[in-house]
């Protein structure tokens, strides 16, 4: 009997031991598990942030005439692309900036074809650098943005528009575009004291293609555009271009840019920024070709090497409009007025640094 009851406590004890033993395994195995996972999610982090070496090049375009058309356009280009770098090479057409920026934001696009404050965007916010910049056949280091009016009628002349703007029906670009609304609110309107998204009648937010036949169609009284797309307009509307004439136009305005993400190699990326500089630059049937696929994109010359620097004017014309903007709005108190500034201050600043490189990336 004494045996007997010194058997149950060894018993109970040894259930024990193998609880306990049970436990540890379950934990170490839990912890394995953890590992594993932590393990798999950090390669699969690391996929995403290393692009593959046989994975499409997708190439985002700014919607300068209509998505069909800017498709058209870019397309032999990027057929000779693919073909140079030796991978796929597939196309984002969009109808509006927000459009491209959110397909940027959300890591949808490897490369673009961007101008001023997206092309700026691109490289301060969103881990991509700048490789090549447009030329153009006058030589010019850029573009001029326009004021287009009908050549007859009650709204044809500057001066009546900065005296009466609430008369006027406006045709503008996007908030993002350099010549559709940056530039000319900086250089013409905010200095007149109007500010262009409240101070005319009605408005009318589209491309420079939408702007220019939105006045001739009588459907707005003064539209927004540029040199360049002004030029293509005429080829490509001529009976409505006849209607139509030039009441003001900007500053030069530096060419776009070919913006690239990071985390390409520098081997890679070289390559690229190759072919875009030798392209239409040839002789014979082949630099002919590539000629006039340039002629028919925007009639653009070619493209030169750049890097970030190229964008400093953008980053000057972003931080002038913002300073004018925030001097001529209205405020709870002045402090509000000196907070907001010292905010532009800080970001034009820091900007410049990461297009001189002397941030950290």
């Amino acid at each position: 009997m004494q045996a007997l009851v010194h058997s149950a406590p060894s018993a109970s004890h040894a259930r024990l031991d193998l609880l306990r033993v049970a436990r540890r395994v379950c934990a170490s195995l839990l912890r394995t598990g953890l590992l594993l996972i932590a393990g798999l999610m950090g390669i699969q982090a690391a996929s995403a942030q290393t692009p593959s070496n046989t994975a499409p090049l997708r190439f985002g375009i700014l919607p300068l005439g209509g998505a069909f058309e800017s498709r058209n356009d870019w397309e032999p280009l990027l057929g000779d692309m693919s073909r140079a770098i030796g991978r796929p090479v597939s196309m984002l057409s969009v109808t509006s900036y927000e459009a491209l920026e959110q397909a940027i934001q959300r890591d949808q696009v490897d490369m673009a074809f961007l101008s001023g404050k997206m092309a700026l965007d691109a490289v301060t916010l969103r881990r991509m650098n700048v490789v090549a910049q447009v030329t153009r056949h006058d030589g010019l280091p850029g573009y001029r943005a326009l004021l287009l009016t009908r050549k007859t009628g009650d709204y044809t002349n500057l001066k009546s528009l900065l005296a009466e703007p609430e008369k006027w029906r406006i045709a503008r670009g996007e908030s993002r575009s350099v010549s559709g609304f940056i530039v000319p609110q900086l250089q013409l309107f905010l200095p007149n004291h109007i500010v262009m998204e409240t101070r005319f009648r009605t408005e009318v937010v589209g491309t420079h293609q939408v702007t220019a036949l939105a006045v001739a169609n009588g459907e707005a009284d003064v539209a927004t555009n540029n040199t360049a797309d002004f030029e293509r307009f005429k080829l490509q509307f001529p009976a409505e271009a006849d209607k139509l004439q030039v009441i003001w136009e900007s500053e030069l305005i530096p060419h776009a840019q070919i913006v690239m993400r990071r985390e390409y190699d520098d081997a890679f990326r070289r390559k690229v920024q190759g072919f875009f500089v030798d392209y239409a630059k040839g002789k014979g049937p082949r630099g002919d070709s590539e000629r006039a696929v340039l002629k028919s994109l925007h009639d653009l010359a070619g493209f030169v090497p750049a890097d970030n620097t190229s964008l400093m004017p953008a980053a000057k014309l972003a931080y002038q409009l913002a300073r004018q903007s925030a001097m001529t709005s209205q405020w709870v108190n002045e402090a509000a007025r000196q907070a907001r500034l010292q905010r532009i201050e800080s970001t034009y600043a820091e900007q410049m640094a990461t297009l001189r490189g002397d941030a950290p990336r």
